[in-house]
């Protein structure tokens, strides 16, 4: 996932999001955990993804809580 992506998404839909990637990031833990996980480099690039969402979501929640400039 790019972050051009994520940059247009809404503070709802990012949170949907990560909320998807991880439990997306858990299922692929059982996986690794049973010895059934057949990408593992699908965890660091999920972990990336999960980082650059909450990333976004911080820099809009900082947004947010900033008055505006006058």
């Amino acid at each position: 996932m790019k972050f051009a992506e994520i940059k247009d998404m809404t503070l709802v839909e990012l949170a949907a999001k990560s909320r998807d990637l991880r439990h997306e990031m858990f299922n692929l833990r059982l996986q690794q955990a049973s010895a059934q996980l057949e990408k593992p480099a699908r965890l660091r690039t999920l972990r990336k993804d999960i980082a650059r969402v909450e990333t976004r979501i911080s820099a809009l929640s900082n947004q947010a809580a900033k008055p505006a400039a006058k």
